[in-house]
């Protein structure tokens, strides 16, 4: 018999609870009663505690790879994995200045060939200029700025290869 069969009559109606309205019988041991201290009246006053600025805590950057750390950390050091990579830089940047140091020479060193090849060519004038001394006088300005702005823009892009790199 189970605690709620005990309590149901047979037609579905409870019975109340038998133990109900009688005292109970205390132990022999007698509860001990403590006393409660007194509750305080007025709220203690909390002492104001200095205001703290929220600081944004960054452990990791997500966006950096632990390979672009790692060949900072190699040229920072300059270890001979770092050296090799400025070396390498460094040859890049340098074969473009002699390809176009090379072009350079070439054309404007191949204007006296071509004048005492040709000597009809010499004779050449432009707008009541003779063309050697256009050739000579003028044109290596505009060529050597060009140059100059060519070899700028490769420069610029072996260093970006080179970030490109370190970075991936």
């Amino acid at each position: 018999m189970s605690s709620e069969d005990y309590y149901r009559r047979v037609n579905g109606v409870r019975e109340p609870d038998p133990t109900l309205g009688k005292k109970a019988q205390l132990s022999p041991e007698r509860a001990v009663v403590e006393p409660v201290a007194a509750a305080p009246t007025e709220p203690m006053p909390q002492p104001e505690l200095p205001k703290i600025k929220r600081t944004r805590v960054i452990l990791a950057d997500p966006r950096q790879s632990a390979g672009t750390l790692r060949a900072r950390v190699e040229l920072e050091e300059q270890t001979s994995w770092g050296e090799l990579l400025i070396k390498d830089l460094v040859k890049a940047q340098l074969k473009t200045g002699l390809l176009l140091w090379g072009l350079v020479i070439a054309l404007l060193g191949s204007l006296p060939a071509l004048f005492y090849l040709l000597p009809g060519f010499g004779r050449v004038t432009l707008i009541g200029v003779p063309l050697p001394w256009l050739l000579l006088g003028v044109a290596p300005f505009p060529l050597l700025f060009g140059v100059g702005i060519w070899y700028n823009r490769l420069a610029e892009r072996h260093e970006r290869d080179f970030v490109d790199m370190i970075e991936n």
